[in-house]
Formats: structure tokens, C-alpha cells, sequence
């Protein structure tokens, strides 16, 4: 009996040394390189719950790609910077509001790619006409096709698509096609889709695979986010909308009558060539083939309808938070309207104080969110920040169900925005490769006020009487999920 109480007593000691020596070593590795916040909840996960918490780092606690898919990323950029020398003097940079040329300059520094004028844009707020509208534009393609979604599936909605897919590939039409491994594993409609990009003749890889037994792992919610399409160098879409019908064929959608509202965008001119540019990286990234990137010369149409843009990249393959740095830097540098549409709104602590500092300058700030989420725990967790932001003057409109408003978009003032696939949450910012396009136009953000001007009739504005007046168990799970939030 004494011989088994000795044993216990050393293994309560063996177990009390392992969990300071892991602690110990959380309290150096995890806080390296990490947001003080994230830090210190990794290490209180750890410490308080050691086992699962060190095997849940372990697979979720990683913030950047492999090495090797990072090196593909400097090695493209560096090329990108090459064929771009002087690219940005093809602009309307003498009309560009004051600040605007640093945010630029930071895009350029961070992403490689320049702002270029001389682009026509034009929003397309119609689920179906937007997948119309790329089918449209496949059906003019000569040379190639390249298609890049995070969600592809083929379904009743999505048809047009891969029919005119089909007869691109036909006419003897190059076609490449990406899509992320992980979302693809998740959604309805895998085999399918699969097989029916195989019997065209179209060229898939899955991004981001997770195939251990290949070599291909990472953290496994590191994800390719981005969406877009280019069509021979002429003609490009990008914008929040996944290729799969507006129920994500989900029963739990389905049943809930739940339906996705989307913004995506169509572009001609010079910046088509670098959205094709981030399709390149990914292909690359995906299959070691380095497709060739277009060096053609650039003859700016000088019309002033048409605008300057630029494509912003971000994302886990690179060393900085680019959406976050360029949002944060936009939000500071407006002086008179602010507008944000995001599903999944939870801020990293900048863009937070960023936006409150904003409504406390006076300046005019509104967020358009979604009266209910899909995702509970994200969902409950940006609802913990409303108050902090009603208190500070920021208008929120929740956009009524059974709709999803999935847009992604920001503007500031009268003639600067983002449009893309990024959220204004921790996830966006640091653990998806999302992509963005800045874009200076007057024009442009006048169609965009229009789209807001839809989203505020079919929105009820919240009240912060009504809000800090909801029930104690709302309260209570809006704060728990927000605890979770910088665990990433």
C-alpha cells in the first residue's frame, strides 16, 4: 500500500514538472511573434487545461504557411515588382484625394502589386446575374480560363458556369481551375464537381490540401479564401460570392430558408492582369509550375471614366496582416464618411479603436451586418462588440433574415473603397489568403452608396437601448464566444 502511495505521489509530481515545463515553454514560443492578446490566451488555454490545449496549438496554433510556400510567394513577388517598374505612373494620380498615395504605396510594399488606371468597373448585386455575367464572359474567352473559388460546386444555380466551362474547353480553351481542399470537403456536391471538371478537360488542383501522407499539411484552418476569375487577360471578377448555389445546398439552410446576398465585381483594363497575377502565385503554390506572367506594355486610356485600382493580397503566405494594415490606415485617413459591410465582423483591437476613434472625430460611420449568422460562435462573438460601438456613435444596420448579407466591402469618403473577399475579422486579417482591390473613383463609390442604399431598406437599425436591454443569456454567450476570438 505505502509502495502504491509513493508511486501516485510521483507521478503527481512527474505531472506537476511536465505542466510548468510546458507552461514554461508556451510563455517562449507562443509569444513570439504574436498579438499580446493571443498570446496570452493561448498560454491561459495551456496552462489551465494542458493536454488539449498544447494538442489544439498544435494543430490550430500555427500562423503561417510552410516555409516552402512562403519562398514561392517572395520568389513570385519578386517578379511581380520586376514587370511592374514605373507601372504606376499610368494613373489619375493628380486626382487622388490627400493620403490616398500612402495607402498605395503601403499596398505596393506589402503586396507587389501597383495601382494602375485606366480600368472600367462595374458592381453586379444580383446572385444569379453575376454567375450570368462570368458564364457571358467564358463564352468570349480565346485563350484561357482561370477560375479560382474557395467554395466550387456544381449545382442547379451554378450550371451556366461550368456549361460555359464546357464549351470553352471545346473550342480547344485553355482552362485552369482552383479551389480550396478543405471547403470543398465540407459542401455538397464534391464528387460531382470533380468529375465534371475531369470529363471536360479542365486542369484542377485543390489549394491548400490537406494530405499528410503527401507532405501537405499545415494548420488546418489556414484557408484560400479568395474568389475570382480571369478570362484571357481582358476581363476579370472578383468580389465575396462563392461559385455554389445561394443555400449552399446545406439542409440546415434549407430549411431555415436561409439565402446568401453577395457583391461581386466585374473589371476591364491593366488591373485584370494583376488579379490574374494572384492566380498565378496560387497556381504555382499548388502544381510548382510558374505560369508566365504578362509583360505586355500598358497604354493607359486616359478617359476620365475609368478608374484607378489595385489589387491588395494577403494572407498567411505573407509576413504581414495587409488587409488589416491597409483597413486601418483607411479608416484613420477618412474625414467624413465611413462605410462598412462585413458578415463576419470581429476586429482585431486597431481596427476596433480605429473605428471608434473615427465616430468620435465626428465623422459618419455605419456597419452593415446580419441580423442572424451561420456560424454561432463567430456570430455571438461579433455581437459583443455592438455596444462598445453604439456608445460611440457607429450606426449599425442588421440586414433582415432569412437573407445572409455575405458582401465584403468599405468605403471611405466619397471616392475611396475595397471590394473583395476579406472580412473585418482576426480570421481575414491573419489566417485566410484573401483578396481585396482598392479602387478610387467617385463613380464607383456612388454605385456602391446605391447597393447600401438596398441594404438600409432592408435592414433595421439597432438601437443601444434596445441592445444593452437584451436577455442576460444572450448577454452571457456574446461575451463567451468573444473570449474565443483570439485564439488564432
Amino acid at each position: 500500500m505505502g509502495n502504491w502511495f509513493a508511486d501516485a505521489e510521483n507521478i503527481a509530481w512527474l505531472l506537476l514538472v511536465l505542466h510548468v515545463v510546458v507552461g514554461a515553454i508556451a510563455v517562449a514560443y507562443i509569444s513570439a511573434r504574436r498579438r499580446p492578446a493571443t498570446a496570452i490566451a493561448w498560454m491561459l488555454t495551456i496552462i489551465f487545461i494542458p493536454y488539449v490545449g498544447l494538442v489544439a496549438f498544435l494543430l490550430v496554433g500555427f500562423t503561417r504557411l510552410p516555409k516552402t510556400r512562403r519562398e514561392k510567394q517572395i520568389h513570385v513577388n519578386r517578379l511581380i515588382m520586376e514587370r511592374t517598374e514605373g507601372l504606376d505612373q499610368h494613373s489619375h494620380r493628380e486626382d487622388w484625394p490627400k493620403g490616398l498615395s500612402t495607402l498605395v504605396t503601403l499596398n505596393n510594399n506589402l503586396g507587389a502589386l501597383p495601382m494602375v488606371g485606366g480600368n472600367d468597373v462595374e458592381l453586379l448585386p444580383d446572385y444569379h446575374g453575376s454567375i450570368a455575367a462570368m458564364a457571358h464572359a467564358i463564352d468570349s474567352a480565346e485563350r484561357y480560363v482561370h477560375v479560382e473559388f474557395y467554395i466550387l460546386v456544381h449545382d442547379t444555380a451554378t450550371k451556366p458556369f461550368f456549361d460555359a466551362l464546357e464549351r470553352a474547353c471545346r473550342r480547344g480553351v485553355t482552362v485552369r481551375v482552383l479551389s480550396d481542399h478543405l471547403a470543398s470537403l465540407m459542401n455538397p456536391g464534391r464528387k460531382e464537381t470533380l468529375a465534371c471538371l475531369s470529363n471536360m478537360g479542365a486542369e484542377y488542383h485543390a489549394m491548400l490540401p490537406l494530405r499528410p501522407w503527401k507532405g501537405n499539411f499545415q494548420r488546418i484552418d489556414l484557408r484560400n479564401h479568395r474568389k475570382l476569375l480571369v478570362v484571357d487577360g481582358r476581363v476579370g471578377f472578383a468580389g465575396s460570392q462563392n461559385l455554389v448555389h445561394e443555400s449552399y445546398n446545406k439542409k440546415k439552410n434549407i430549411a431555415r430558408g436561409l439565402r446568401w446576398h453577395e457583391l461581386m465585381m466585374r473589371v476591364r483594363g491593366p488591373v485584370v492582369r494583376e488579379l490574374d497575377a494572384v492566380f498565378v502565385t496560387d497556381w504555382f503554390s499548388e502544381t510548382d509550375v510558374l505560369l508566365e506572367l504578362d509583360t505586355s506594355p500598358v497604354i493607359m486610356d486616359p478617359a476620365k471614366h475609368l478608374v484607378d485600382a489595385q489589387v491588395v493580397p494577403s494572407g498567411p503566405s505573407f509576413e504581414n496582416d495587409n488587409s488589416m494594415k491597409l483597413f486601418v490606415s483607411m479608416i484613420h485617413q477618412a474625414t467624413d464618411r465611413i462605410s462598412i459591410t462585413s458578415p463576419y465582423f470581429v476586429p482585431e483591437d486597431s481596427v476596433l479603436l480605429a473605428i471608434i476613434t473615427a465616430a468620435g472625430r465626428g465623422l459618419s460611420v455605419e456597419l452593415f451586418v446580419s441580423e442572424i449568422g451561420d456560424q454561432a460562435m463567430v456570430y455571438h462573438a461579433q455581437r459583443s462588440y455592438y455596444e462598445a460601438l453604439l456608445r460611440a456613435g457607429v450606426k449599425i444596420f442588421l440586414y433582415k433574415s432569412p437573407e445572409v448579407l455575405h458582401s465584403k466591402h468599405f468605403s471611405i469618403d466619397a471616392d475611396v473603397a475595397v471590394i473583395g473577399s476579406s472580412n473585418m475579422d482576426i480570421r481575414s486579417f491573419s489566417l485566410n489568403m484573401e483578396i481585396s482591390v482598392l479602387i478610387h473613383s467617385a463613380s464607383f463609390v456612388e454605385q456602391m452608396r446605391a447597393v447600401e442604399d438596398g441594404y438600409r431598406a432592408n435592414s433595421k437599425e439597432l438601437a443601444l437601448e434596445d441592445w444593452i436591454n437584451r436577455p442576460r443569456w444572450e448577454k452571457f454567450w456574446d461575451s463567451a464566444a468573444r473570449l474565443t476570438s483570439n485564439l488564432q
